[in-house]
Order: structure tokens, then C-alpha cells, then sequence
């Protein structure tokens, strides 16, 4: 595997651990560690069938690194959000699941970060904000589509007008985490987690991460005709076969 500067990338049993690796920023998103990430999933081993996404130090990851921040014409400031966006899409659209362990701040850039997971864990120290009204600026990197979408669109706008802080129980209500645990436990249930979804089919596993989301998108009648697609796909498999024989035979024993 790649040498990396800004993440860790270990595995473990087909359990892949990325961990973004700069805590003396924060986690502060940078294009390097951008593209590192990329890297990453373009690269994953053939035996990675989870992933477990976490950040370093005391927080998740604080965003936008503003101090690498500069002045770009505005083509430039659409091709580096683009840039953002392909980087997430690789999270995403792996067909990978993604559990993330998220603590202390998830804030901007982080929280577009961390809403790629298909999985969120938070501990109580968890909180997110988005700033970006405070600094001027927009959001760059999908929120207006992934953030939104799981929030919706009026409790972001509030989120990004006054720039406050959303606590783990909150954000577990709304939708932003799917656990909260006690602190410094998220790791610890995130791996947990990710072993058991490790056990799942892969056709399954990948069918959910990226077929679900994709329905979402569709009109009804090509959303189920989709479906239809997904289960002709998934049911047929010989692994699926000797699931399902297994399953039986445990029922008749």
C-alpha cells in the first residue's frame, strides 16, 4: 500500500481503518490530504470489504484547513469544489461500506466528510457546526445535496445562518449520527460494527451502499424497476445460494 503523509491506511482481516492524520490542525481538510484519500479508495486492497474512517487527536476534523486557504478566479474556486466532490464520490460510491467514528469537532468540510459514511458513530464529545456564513464563503464540498438531503434543506439553512453548534444527541435525532456512545468509545463501536457488516455479502453490502442511493434519485417506476435489477444481481450468486442453503438447514436442524 501507498505511503501516505496526512492519513493512516492499515488493514486488519478485511477490515480497512483510514484515519486522517493531521491533529496538530485539527484534521483541517488540505488538498493533499484531499487527494491522499482519493488515493486510497482508488487503491483498496481486494480483500478490504469495510472501512472504518476516524480522525487523530482530540477532533474528527475541523474543516477547511483556512490558513492553506487563498484567492482563486472563480473557474478555479468550481474545479477545486469538482475536486471535492469526485474525492467524497470515491467514499460513497465505492460499493464499499464506510463506518465512520466521529469525536469533538465535525465542523464544515469535515461534516461533508463525514456524511459520506454509510455508517456514523459519535461519541458525546461529538459536535458539528457549519460556518460558513461566518467566513463569508459556501459550502464546496456536497452539502447542499449530501448534508441536505439527510437533514433537509430548512434546518440546514438555519444551521449555516447562525453558525451554531449541533450537540451528539441532536445530531443523532436529526439524523447526523446513527449512535451516540460514551466518550471516547466510537472507535471501539465503529470497528464493531464494521465486523459485522463485514460478514454480510459483498453483492449485498454493495447493492446497499450504492443502489439505495441511487433509487433515491429516480422517478418510482425506475427506482423499482431498479430494485428489480438489484435483486436479480444479488439473489443469484452461488455465495448467496449457500447462504440462504445454510440458513435452511440450520432451521431444519
Amino acid at each position: 500500500m501507498s505511503e501516505y503523509k496526512f492519513i493512516n491506511f492499515t488493514v486488519d482481516n478485511g477490515v480497512g481503518h483510514l484515519e486522517l492524520n493531521r491533529p496538530e490542525k485539527k484534521n483541517a481538510i488540505n488538498d493533499s490530504l484531499c487527494l491522499e484519500i482519493e488515493d486510497a479508495f482508488i487503491n483498496l486492497p481486494d480483500d478490504v470489504s469495510v472501512i472504518v474512517f476516524s480522525g487523530s487527536g482530540p477532533e474528527f476534523c475541523s474543516g477547511l484547513d483556512l490558513s492553506e486557504h487563498k484567492a482563486r478566479e472563480p473557474f478555479e474556486v468550481v474545479k477545486h469544489s469538482n475536486m471535492w466532490h469526485r474525492v467524497f464520490g470515491h467514499i460513497t460510491n465505492s460499493g464499499i461500506p464506510v463506518v465512520a467514528a466521529m469525536h469533538g469537532a465535525v465542523i464544515g468540510g469535515g461534516l461533508e466528510l463525514a456524511i459520506t459514511a454509510h455508517v456514523r458513530v459519535t461519541d458525546e464529545t461529538t459536535f458539528y457546526r457549519l460556518p460558513e456564513g461566518k467566513h463569508g464563503i459556501f459550502v464546496g464540498g456536497g452539502a447542499s445535496v449530501n448534508v441536505a438531503k439527510v437533514i433537509g434543506t430548512s434546518r440546514m439553512t438555519e444551521m449555516m445562518l447562525t453558525g451554531r453548534n449541533v450537540d451528539a444527541e441532536e445530531g443523532y435525532r436529526i439524523g447526523l449520527g446513527h449512535y451516540v456512545v460514551e466518550k471516547g468509545q466510537a472507535l471501539q463501536k465503529a470497528f464493531e460494527i464494521a465486523q459485522g457488516i463485514a460478514k454480510n455479502s459483498k453483492y449485498s453490502n454493495w447493492a446497499m451502499t450504492t443502489g439505495l442511493r441511487n433509487i433515491e434519485s429516480m422517478a418510482a417506476d425506475q427506482g423499482l424497476y431498479t430494485e428489480s435489477l438489484l435483486c436479480g444481481i444479488t439473489q443469484t450468486s452461488e455465495e448467496v445460494k449457500a447462504r440462504i442453503d445454510a440458513f435452511l438447514n440450520r432451521k431444519k436442524s
